[in-house]
């Protein structure tokens, strides 16, 4: 059985769940906050794009995916703003709850405005054009989704590791207090990581959606929720580790397909991260933190 084209498409499906782990890893990096809404914010910029290219018609593709992205990312900077910074005091517990309460919010407004009926997602230039490689016929988006996410991971982790502004989310992870005695501005280095996990969160969208190209106001739900379990896997906090998970759990996927188990696909996956986490409970790359007594 020829087992490559199962490997590509488990990469490509490995590439686009890890533009959603980064913006999960990134946030609870910084807030220990897991943003469940994050998920649903891909949907909503999936959904942006169908409506921009269907009410402007003559636009440019590429204007309008560029509008996209910005939308997305001010959205994602006031979910931050409303929802979580409000919060920064309050109990663990008051912020997970107002984070599910974002993401339901998200589903219903997008149900609302379209009916609940799924719609279909515009053909772009490029990524959804058909090409050969390896031996495999797929869209564009299939085999740059790797390639994308790899190199979007070296620029995060030269961010974070080699400029001042890393060094600021470096400091505001390990102690909020000390940080703003130092001179940070916690809430700016806040703010612009969740605009950076809201324009990945586009970006991943553009990929995944040009190969699945029907979504309703649930379809960021299956996404969040393998991003969520990859960034687990690859040890959460971290943004390699976030991309290393993903591509695990989606070419684990792509292969219980190859040996006709795809029925239990999902049941592999929450498997291999009760395996990894009963090994590891840190994830692959996790550090192990030390909670002051």
């Amino acid at each position: 059985m020829n087992i490559m084209p199962y490997l590509i498409r488990g990469l490509a499906t490995g590439g686009q769940f890890a533009l959603v782990a980064i913006g999960y890893t990134m946030v609870y990096g910084i807030l220990k906050l897991i943003n469940f809404a994050h998920g649903d914010l891909f949907m909503v910029s999936g959904m942006l794009l169908i409506y921009l290219v269907a009410d402007f018609p003559t636009m440019p593709i590429y204007f309008s995916i560029l509008i996209m992205i910005v939308i997305t990312v001010v959205i994602g900077y006031l979910i931050e703003k409303c929802a979580y910074s409000p919060l920064r005091q309050a109990p663990r517990m008051s912020v997970m709850i107002s984070a599910i309460g974002v993401s339901y919010l998200l589903q219903n407004l997008v149900a609302y405005l379209t009916g609940g009926i799924s719609k279909q997602f515009p053909e772009l230039p490029f990524l959804s054009e058909n090409i050969r490689l390896f031996g495999v016929k797929d869209k564009i988006s299939v085999f740059l989704s790797p390639i994308l996410a790899i190199l979007l991971t070296v620029a995060l982790v030269f961010v974070i590791n080699k400029t001042k502004f890393g060094m600021s989310m470096r400091a505001v992870s390990r102690d909020f207090e000390t940080s703003q005695l130092m001179g940070i501005k916690i809430n700016w280095v806040i703010s612009v990581t969740f605009a950076i996990g809201a324009f990945l969160a586009a970006a991943g969208s553009l990929l995944y959606f040009s190969k699945n190209t029907g979504i309703n106001h649930l379809a960021g739900s299956t996404p969040g929720i393998k991003a969520f379990i990859a960034a687990v896997v690859g040890g959460i906090g971290s943004v390699p580790g976030a991309v290393v998970g993903a591509l695990i759990i989606g070419v684990v996927e792509s292969l219980a397909r190859a040996f006709d188990l795809a029925d239990f696909a999902d049941v592999i996956s929450f498997a291999l991260l009760i395996i990894i986490l009963v090994v590891k409970p840190t994830g692959l790359f996790g550090e192990q933190v030390r909670e002051k007594v």
